[in-house]
């Protein structure tokens, strides 16, 4: 494999982490616009400890992911008593000054950035990344998946329904973070220098379109988005000046034909269906 592709599936491994950290909470009902500051917390923590402790990049992972979960759980209860577009400028503030603290710590670099000594391995970050599928495809088959389309749909509805509201909310955010924390931390170990720049709003705002071109209806939505906005530009490498454009308005027209994301409950079905029948 030339360097060239293995280093464009190593950024779609780490979007796809990314991405589904992007789907949980939305899958909730949650437009969560902080996610790049919990990478931001994996990353940093990851690369401090392995740095400093000398420790194995995979404890170095379950550190990151560690504390951007045990930062969500912190602050979940008072950013979730907004809901709609004031929760997203709320967690969009919070990726703000989680940016911000990191750009003003000195013990990792401040803005002048820190530098990786431990560098994780091809087979490493995709081996994560296929642990961290298959434990959200398990969490797709329980109840707790089915409790999050009910607070999406009607909160109101779920709460007389004896569902803990509030608490499924607080999950779904805390283990969103949880995983971003884990892409974070890939992403450190991967590109071996961190600068608190890369993590900004524009990074939340792709992985939430990670999601919502794929869909929010299931866990392959998300991964074939992040496909999409991996692989599309790379495509598109060739015609350098129009690229974006076209780019652009691929997405433009996916939404408008596919408002509710490319793959849905529904289409699943379908093709079930029909795979069953020509059985």
């Amino acid at each position: 494999m030339s360097g060239y592709a293995e280093a464009i599936l190593l950024m779609l491994a780490i979007n796809v982490v990314v991405a589904q950290a992007g789907y949980l909470p939305l899958a909730a009902g949650q437009l969560n616009l902080g996610v790049a500051g919990f990478m931001a917390i994996g990353a940093y923590v990851s690369a401090f400890v392995t740095n400093t402790y000398d420790l194995p990049i995979v404890l170095g992972i379950v550190s990151g992911a560690f504390a951007a979960w045990l930062v969500a759980v912190l602050l979940a209860v008072p950013l979730l008593r907004a809901s709609g577009i004031y929760l997203a400028l709320a967690t969009f503030a919070l990726g703000q000054v989680i940016q911000a603290v990191f750009l003003n710590l000195e013990v990792v670099g401040a803005a002048a950035g820190y530098a990786v000594k431990k560098h994780a391995s091809f087979s490493l970050i995709m081996t994560t990344t296929a642990t961290v599928l298959a434990l959200v495809f398990l969490l797709s088959r329980t109840r707790f998946a089915l409790y999050l389309t009910a607070v999406k749909n009607d909160p109101v509805v779920s709460d007389l329904f004896g569902i803990n509201v509030r608490m499924i909310k607080v999950q779904a955010f805390s283990l969103g973070a949880l995983i971003a924390g884990v892409g974070g931390a890939l992403y450190a170990h991967q590109y071996s220098y961190l600068e608190p720049q890369n993590f900004n709003i524009l990074l939340s705002v792709y992985i939430v379109l990670y999601v919502l071109l794929g869909g929010t209806q299931t866990v392959l939505g998300p991964i074939l988005g992040a496909f999409f906005f991996t692989l599309l530009p790379e495509l598109l490498r060739g015609s350098e000046q129009w690229r974006y454009v076209v780019f652009a308005l691929f997405i433009i027209a996916l939404m408008a034909l596919r408002p509710q994301g490319l793959i849905t409950t529904e289409l699943l079905r379908r093709l079930t269906l029909r795979r069953e029948s020509k059985g």
